[in-house]
């Protein structure tokens, strides 16, 4: 853990970081103009904040999951899709969330967590539950739908978040590398933490995920996460 702590605490973590997902964001951005212009505009956000947070790992998912490049799809590729989708809102809440709570409120360890879990639990349910209101869907049934196909991924990836980025940040300021060091690898470790759940709810039918990228188009509706059975 010192080793880790070590690493996160020099400036060059954030240097190295820098260069590894600025040129990531503009091969995403790139792709997404050139070859996969016919994606949602939902989807090509998910993958611009998807590469924001993790980088390289976050192009790799788009590269082998997202493209309509892609040779098939499956489970696997599914899930990669839907907690991406996940992880774009949940991302934007937490980092919002723990910038409230730790630069401007300057509260303790506990009220830092719940308030970073309330946000990126209500961008994330935000992201699932407005496409499924624009495409018509009741609000009593899409808050049913959104409820029970995104709370368990963003449960398990926000504790998972959370508790790693408290870990090692410690009571470091906005000031300090190691606060923005925490927030890039938490992050990450949610994304991972969360893949096997989704797998799960799609294997079990709780939701189906976002489509096939080979099949979309922009006249296509269904683009949001599919309603839990």
């Amino acid at each position: 853990m010192q080793a880790v702590e070590s690493v996160i605490a020099s400036p060059w973590f954030l240097i190295v970081w820098a260069l590894l997902m600025i040129p990531s964001e503009i091969a995403l951005l790139r792709d997404l103009k050139t070859k996969n212009s016919h994606l949602m505009s939902l989807m090509k956000l998910v993958w611009a904040l998807t590469v924001l947070y993790s980088g390289p790992l976050g192009l790799l998912i788009y590269w082998t999951c997202g493209r309509k490049e892609i040779p098939e799809d499956n489970l696997a590729r599914r899930a990669f899709r839907s907690v991406a989708h996940c992880y774009s809102g949940c991302g934007l809440g937490e980092i919002t969330g723990v910038i409230l709570a730790v630069g401007l409120l300057r509260v303790g360890t506990g009220a830092t967590a719940a308030i970073t879990f309330a946000f990126a639990y209500t961008v994330g349910f935000a992201l699932t539950f407005g496409p499924l209101i624009q495409d018509g869907v009741s609000k009593r049934l899409a808050l049913k739908d959104t409820f029970l196909a995104e709370t368990p991924s963003i449960f398990v990836m926000e504790i998972v978040a959370i508790a790693v980025d408290l870990t090692l940040a410690g009571n470091a300021g906005m000031s300090d590398v190691r606060f923005w060091s925490s927030l890039i690898v938490s992050l990450t470790c949610g994304l991972v933490a969360a893949y096997p759940v989704n797998v799960l709810l799609l294997h079990f039918g709780v939701k189906e995920g976002m489509m096939d990228p080979r099949m979309t188009d922009h006249g296509t509706h269904g683009h949001h996460e599919a309603h839990a059975h």
